[in-house]
């Protein structure tokens, strides 16, 4: 059932720096959510983010206001640093590289406190496969769902990581030395040798693929060549380029290679596949892998839009945690041309459709929350993290809050993380504008229990 709009507006909440608990406080009240109801779940995350001191910092309490059907609205915000900014700090099989993703900190602060284990965690904006990775390992069911191709080969290996003694001996059963004709404008990126390796394990892939009989350890070697394919180290294939989350053009890459007076070195492909391999296992113990073991054949992951899912059943998904595409600011085919080289798919078919006026976006966002409302449990809840466009004078929780709410759902609350703490924070949240600012904005919303 619908929530009534009147009890959805004119929401008053003091402006108030809060004195925030002792440190650990918050972690003690985060470890005794499984025997909150589930009704309490969202008045429990007001209180742990209003207490929430863990970095130091206490917690800033503002509102967010929005405009729906001709009246204002507004929400209580939390700000603070929920998730620490330092790299490298979640489980090594999140180490894939991925433009325009967040932090697997992220999903996990939700997941904790909103669900519980065995639950169904759902991203109907998948990427790489943040959410769903960090769900199963959590011991919840992924659910994920992406409009481009490639959001499948990063996140379902991952769910079903082989050892590292198995991707040796597949390794070495390929042949290196078999490939076919080669695009020679590769050539700016890589040695004629290590080009050759690329498309004989290219070939390999292609071949089981079309046998039927790839299986999981050729998915991963696919997931970690099509990661190693560029960069900016000698742990890619590739001479320095640009980071490997974006592959530079060919023409890019010749002035490049100009500038730095470059030639592309001789790389071992096998050796860097096996090397990428040991780091992306090294947090794989028996725990991670009873978890993903018992997640992986329980998950649904989808390649179509998110606006219309059939294959998830009504209200059986207890938690959406996502981030959709902003108003165009990433082009995601050029960003990935040759990973979709690699894996024989047309560039054109990860050129997502991102509207670019704002009133489009939330049209576009109005369907995916409809669909969000149609398969979330009663008393299931959505964390929307959006981020700030057009130089950080369009700030998409408020342009979201309304789309929620036409779809159903009652907005909770925004949980703002910053990670420069600042203390001229107000009504309108952080600014980002300052140096070294980087904030994540989350709007959580709730489905009703009727």
């Amino acid at each position: 059932m619908r929530a009534s709009d009147d009890s959805l507006v004119n929401t008053q909440t003091t402006a108030r720096p809060l004195g925030g608990a002792p440190d650990g406080c918050a972690m003690q009240l985060a470890l005794h959510y499984d025997s909150i109801p589930p009704g309490a779940l969202c008045r429990a995350l007001s209180e742990d983010l209003g207490s929430f001191r863990q970095f130091g910092q206490p917690t800033r309490e503002l509102t967010t206001s929005f405009t729906y059907d001709g009246r204002t609205g507004s929400v209580p915000t939390f700000v603070n640093e929920f998730w620490t900014a330092r790299q490298r700090q979640a489980h090594s099989l999140h180490e894939i590289s991925y433009r325009a993703c967040f932090k697997p900190q992220l999903p996990r602060f939700f997941i904790e406190r909103l669900t519980q284990p065995g639950e169904v965690v759902y991203d109907p904006f998948m990427g790489r496969g943040t959410t769903v990775l960090e769900a199963a390992l959590l011991g919840r069911i992924p659910f994920g769902c992406d409009a481009n191709p490639l959001s499948l080969v990063l996140a379902q290996p991952r769910l079903r990581p082989p050892t590292l003694e198995e991707v040796g001996r597949r390794l070495q059963q390929i042949d290196f030395s078999s490939t076919g004709p080669m695009p020679q404008d590769l050539l700016v990126f890589y040695h004629p040798d290590t080009l050759r390796q690329i498309g004989a394990l290219r070939k390999y892939l292609h071949a089981r693929r079309e046998a039927g009989v790839a299986d999981a350890v050729d998915d991963w070697l696919c997931l970690v060549a099509m990661n190693r394919l560029t960069g900016h180290s000698a742990g890619f294939f590739s001479v320095y380029t640009l980071p490997p989350n974006q592959a530079v053009s060919v023409k890019s890459q010749r002035k490049i290679n100009a500038d730095r007076k470059q030639t592309p070195p001789r790389r071992d492909v096998p050796a860097l596949i096996l090397k990428k391999t040991r780091v992306l296992l090294r947090d794989c113990d028996a725990v991670s892998r009873e978890r993903l073991e018992q997640a992986a054949p329980r998950s649904v992951l989808l390649t179509q839009a998110a606006a219309r899912t059939p294959e998830i059943s009504s209200a059986s998904v207890s938690l959406v945690v996502t981030s959709p595409p902003f108003l165009n600011v990433v082009d995601y085919a050029t960003d990935n041309w040759l990973r979709c080289w690699f894996l024989g798919l047309e560039a054109r078919s990860v050129s997502l459709t991102v509207p670019r006026k704002l009133e489009d976006w939330q049209a576009a966002m109005m369907e995916v929350f409809s669909e969000l409302y149609r398969i979330l449990k009663p008393g299931g809840h959505v964390a929307f993290e959006v981020g700030e466009v057009h130089a950080g004078k369009t700030k998409l929780e408020e342009a979201v809050l309304p789309c929620g709410l036409a779809a159903g759902l009652e907005p909770m609350l925004v949980a703002i993380n910053d990670q420069k703490f600042t203390k001229t924070a107000n009504c309108w949240g952080v600014d980002n504008m300052a140096k070294g600012t980087n904030t994540n904005r989350i709007v959580v919303f709730r489905k009703g229990k009727h």
